[in-house]
Parts: C-alpha cells; sequence; structure tokens
C-alpha cells in the first residue's frame, strides 16, 4: 500500500502550459484565472454605473431625455441592481480576490482542482453573456425590479416579461452552477492544501472572511436556484407556485393558490446572506490592509475570527426584516427585528478593533489605507441606518422611500466597493510587479469619497420627505415640497461626476501595468505569505521547488525588542535572532524601505 503525501509535501507536477491559449485564455493557474474574473466582472460593473446613470438623469431632469421612458426606466434600475449585486460585487471579491489569494496566502501551489476552476470562470462568462443578451430581445431585459417579485414579473405589462425574464433566470442559475463549481474549490484548498504550520488560527482574516462567505453562498444560492426554476415554471408551462388566482388586463389568468410571498421568503433567504457573502470578504481584506498600513498586529485577532464566523451563522435567521410590510404575522416581525439587532453586535466589535488597530499604530497614509479608512466611515455611516430599518415600527414608513437606497448604497454598494479599491492598490504590486501612480489614486479616493457622501447623504433627508424609489416621475404631490426636486437634480449631478472619476482608476491601472514604478517583492513590508513568494509577480506553481513552512501568526508588526518593525510568517525564531543581530531588516534585495519610498511626480 502506497504512503499518503499531504498536499502540503507533494512535488509541483502540474503541467506548465506551453502556448497562448493554455497559458492566457484555457488557462488553470489560479492567478489568471483571477484575472479573467476580474476583468469580466469589472467590464459588466461598468454597463451597471451606466445604466444608474440614465436612471439618476431622468431622476434628476425629469422629462428630458426622450430615450428615457417608464419601461426603460424600470429596465435600467432592475438590471442596474442585479449586476452590481451578483456579477460585479460577487464575482470580483470571491471569483477575483478569492481566486487569487486563497493559495498564496494558504502557502499552496494552486486550487486544489484546477480544471473544475478554469470550468468555473467559463461557466461565469457564461452567465454574463446570457443576462446581457436580454438586451438584444424583443422587450428588452425585465423590468420587475431587481428582487424580481413576482408576480408582476411575468404579467404581461411589465416590461421584459417575456424572454428579458426567462433570460435573467437562466442567467442566474448559470451563476449559481459557476459559484457552485468555485466555491467547492475554495472551502477543499482553505481546509486540505494549507501549508505546514498555517493552523486555522494563523490565517489571515481576508482567508477567513472568503471562507465563511463561501460556505454561506454553498448554502444560500441553492435557495435563489429553486426560486428561479419555479418562477421560469410558473411563466412557461403556468404552474402555480408563485401566482394566485387573479385578473390581469380584464382577464382571469389561470393560475391558482400560489403564494407571491413565498418567493419573498424564498429569494431573502438568499438575499440577506448575500449581503454577507459580499461583506465578509472585504471585512477581510480591509483587516490586512489597516494592519499593515499602520505597522501594527491586528486587534484582536480571534474575537475577529469569531465575529466573521457569528456573522455568517446569524446571516441566515434575519432575512424577513426585508419583508416587514408583506403582511406577515407580527411575532415573526419581533423575531427577526431581534436577530437583526444582534447581528449589529459581532459588526460593531469588527469597527471598534479597525479602530483600535489605528489607535497608536505608525499609520503610513498610502492610497490602500485612505480606502480603507474611507471604508470605515462609509461602513458605520451605512450601518447604523440600517438598524434604524431592522426596527419594525421605525421602518413601516421608511420602506420603498430613498432612506432604503441610501442605507443599502452605504452599506452593500459604497463600502465593499471602497474596500475593492483599498485591496486593488495593496496587491497590484504582487500582481504586476509594479505600483499604481501614488497621485491618481489619492485624486481617485478623494473624489470618490466625498462625491459617494454627496450622493447618499441627502436620500437619507429624501426618505424621511417620503419620497418613494423605483418611481419613474413624481408628479404633484401634497407632501413632499419642490426643494426635494432640486436635491434630486443635485445628487445626479454628483453620481455622474464619481461615474466619470472611475475613468481616472481605469487609465491608472492600464498605464501603470506598462509603465508603473517598479514595486519589488515586499514593497509594504508586509508579513502574510503572499508577499513572501521567489519572484514578482509570482510564477506557475507559486512557491517554486519547496512550499513555505509557517512559524507565526500573520500579523506580526512592531513587535517589542525585534529591531524590524515585521516578521514575515515563513520566517523561523532563530532567523528572526540572527536578523536582529544584523543591520538589515527582513526584506528582498530589491526592496525600497517603506518610509524610504519616494513620492511619485
Amino acid at each position: 500500500m502506497a504512503s499518503y503525501t499531504a498536499i502540503a509535501d507533494q512535488i509541483d507536477d502540474s503541467p506548465h502550459p506551453g502556448s497562448f491559449f493554455t497559458k492566457y485564455i484555457w488557462s488553470q493557474d489560479h492567478k489568471v484565472i483571477a484575472i479573467q474574473y476580474s476583468i469580466t466582472a469589472i467590464g459588466v460593473g461598468l454597463v451597471a454605473l451606466v445604466l444608474s446613470g440614465l436612471m439618476r438623469l431622468q431622476l434628476g431632469f425629469p422629462d428630458t431625455f426622450s430615450f428615457i421612458d417608464p419601461s426603460a426606466y424600470l429596465q435600467f434600475v432592475t438590471m442596474h441592481g442585479m449586476i452590481m449585486v451578483i456579477y460585479l460585487l460577487t464575482a470580483l471579491l470571491l471569483g477575483g480576490f478569492g481566486n487569487y489569494l486563497i493559495p498564496l496566502m494558504v502557502g499552496a501551489r494552486d486550487m486544489v482542482f484546477p480544471f473544475l476552476n478554469m470550468l468555473s470562470y467559463w461557466t461565469y462568462l457564461l452567465a454574463v453573456l446570457v443576462l446581457l443578451a436580454s438586451f438584444f430581445v424583443t422587450g428588452g431585459p425585465t423590468g420587475a425590479g431587481w428582487t424580481l417579485y413576482p408576480p408582476q414579473t411575468i404579467l404581461p405589462g411589465t416590461p421584459g416579461n417575456d424572454g428579458g425574464i426567462i433570460l435573467m433566470l437562466a442567467s442566474l442559475a448559470i451563476f449559481i452552477i459557476a459559484f457552485t463549481m468555485g466555491g467547492l474549490n475554495y472551502v477543499t484548498t482553505i481546509l486540505q492544501a494549507r501549508a505546514r504550520g498555517m493552523t486555522l488560527m494563523r490565517m489571515p482574516l481576508t482567508i477567513w472572511g472568503i471562507f465563511i462567505a463561501t460556505i454561506l453562498g454553498l448554502l444560500a444560492f441553492p435557495a435563489l436556484l429553486v426560486s428561479a426554476i419555479m418562477m421560469v415554471l410558473d411563466k412557461v408551462i403556468g404552474t402555480s407556485f408563485f401566482m394566485p388566482a387573479l385578473l390581469s388586463l380584464g382577464e382571469t389568468l389561470d393560475y391558482t393558490g400560489g403564494s407571491p410571498v413565498l418567493f419573498q421568503h424564498l429569494f431573502w433567504f438568499f438575499g440577506h446572506p448575500e449581503v454577507y457573502i459580499v461583506a465578509l470578504p472585504a471585512f477581510g481584506m480591509v483587516s490586512d490592509v489597516l494592519a499593515t498600513h499602520a505597522r501594527k498586529n491586528i486587534f484582536g485577532y480571534r474575537m475577529m475570527v469569531w465575529a466573521i464566523v457569528a456573522i455568517g451563522g446569524l446571516s441566515f435567521i434575519v432575512w424577513a426584516h426585508h419583508m416587514y410590510v408583506s403582511g406577515m404575522n407580527p411575532y415573526f416581525g419581533f423575531f427577526f427585528a431581534t436577530t437583526t439587532l444582534i447581528i449589529a453586535v459581532p459588526t460593531a466589535l469588527k469597527v471598534y478593533n479597525w479602530v483600535l488597530t489605528l489607535w497608536r499604530g505608525n499609520i503610513h497614509m498610502t492610497v490602500p489605507m485612505m480606502f480603507a479608512i474611507g471604508f470605515i466611515f462609509t461602513f458605520t455611516h451605512g450601518g447604523l441606518t440600517g438598524l434604524f430599518l431592522g426596527n419594525v415600527v421605525v421602518d413601516l414608513p421608511l420602506s420603498d422611500t430613498y432612506f432604503v437606497v441610501a442605507h443599502f448604497h452605504m452599506v452593500m454598494g459604497v463600502s465593499p466597493i471602497m474596500v475593492l479599491f483599498a485591496a486593488i492598490y495593496h496587491w497590484y504590486p504582487k500582481i504586476t510587479g509594479r505600483f499604481l501612480h501614488n497621485g491618481l489614486g489619492k485624486a481617485h479616493f478623494w473624489l470618490t469619497f466625498l462625491g459617494t457622501y454627496a450622493i447618499y447623504l441627502p436620500m437619507h433627508y429624501l426618505g424621511f420627505l417620503g419620497v418613494p424609489r423605483r418611481y419613474f416621475a413624481m408628479g404633484p404631490t401634497e407632501f413632499i415640497p419642490d426643494s426635494a426636486q432640486a436635491l434630486n437634480a443635485n445628487i445626479t449631478i454628483s453620481a455622474i461626476i464619481v461615474g466619470v472619476v472611475q475613468l481616472i482608476f481605469i487609465y491608472n491601472v492600464i498605464w501603470s501595468t506598462f509603465k508603473g514604478r517598479k514595486a519589488g517583492d515586499n514593497p509594504w513590508d508586509a508579513t502574510t505569505l503572499e508577499w513572501q513568494t521567489p519572484t514578482t509577480p509570482p510564477g506557475h506553481g507559486n512557491w517554486g521547488e519547496k512550499l513555505p513552512v509557517v512559524y507565526r501568526w500573520a500579523y506580526d508588526y512592531s513587535v517589542p525588542g525585534v529591531k524590524a518593525d515585521f516578521i514575515p510568517q515563513n520566517m523561523p525564531d532563530n532567523e528572526v535572532q540572527r536578523l536582529d543581530q544584523e543591520q538589515d531588516p527582513p526584506r528582498g534585495d530589491n526592496v525600497v524601505p517603506l518610509k524610504e519610498k519616494p513620492e511619485d511626480k
């Protein structure tokens, strides 16, 4: 019987790509797949950004643009919401960063199932293409709102009620298949392919966030899958899962006995964990960025880990706070309001720990750090408004107003995107070997950060006035003052400016790939494994002949009694003592110390 060899001890026998196609197109290398995911997600995200600009033009300057009619407006709303939540944020955080960072941070050569990993990307690309195809079918994409509530979703009179809705549901089903393939890979790699010495409690918080988020996705996405299949059956063959007996355009339809509220329960059983499928990887990544650029170990590491686990568990029992106005039993409302307030506790703990990580740290105001600190502000503000909406009595008058739009965008739109920018500016030197331009990065941060507040702070006020969301045009009202329209116009101008500012970032990424200042192996003096690879960018197999051995946790910054202000995870104690006796800190020969780096002109 052959002896078992742990994955961490196996030699690198993976096939090295020989042609352009096997290296960059049909690649099984997790790093290339991560870049494919990222480019596709950002590409479709730009489509959603343009759609939001078109929506805002109608809201800010009603009836000015002839090509935006009520049907088109509702289609823009629906496609913008679905693309941003599913096809951009989920795909970029998990498909992009999850793919790139997991093997490097746990000390593996690649994902455990490289072929499945490749297949997951191409399935995701198919999902995106099917979704975008709905723009070109008769009637256009669905305009039922991104939550796709029946019965109006599939009834005549709703935009895109034929081909559009079927393509939307098919795209979601394909996306879930892609996510499942990738998710099983992530979980297996984290549990089975960690380097020797990489215990669970030595993993960086980025990996913990991705790990728990992936488990949430594997448990929550099936609810969306079955609801998508049931709705297609309602539409195509006339079943009555979600369709009650009803009249449509004066005609009695054949549906009987279905429950529209059942769909809401299934949708939000997926929908609220989805918030944390996006948020938990962001929590992890921002923790790593803050610790590295504050030169300080993360405050309360174990508390942070257990907070991530607790948030993951609790996320499955809060979904009905989206449904207070659906007519469900008041006792249900009491239960879900209570669980919503409970889930705020571990979330608040994380915010306290981030602030305490910064407290008395040696803070370097790099561009990644600026975006990370910006995230703490936007997430705190977005989270506090969530406490309003989690309370039944307060939620009832605020439901379906701009207050909900403001809350949702601050906590689920702006905050994860701030972390994504922090992560891109932070890990870009590892991915390309070059820095992003510093001056352009700072301009990008300030215009984005201040611009998002100019958009979403006034929306809270509009919500208190009672301005409803998803309306094509308001018309004259008694209870909403005329000044609300002026505010809407200002929001639109801010939104367009913030949208255009993102072109600075796109230009910076493209320019820096070829012309950016060379970064070296470990430009931020970081401790985690991905910065300790023999080459930058990491080659096929990541680690050369021997995998790293881990001797310590991920946050050994500014350790008392040690001259260097960081100790890499793969540095043994005797090496630390030897270096302490010498003058040189533990870094590669070609890396300029952080405090000596010249600023970009």
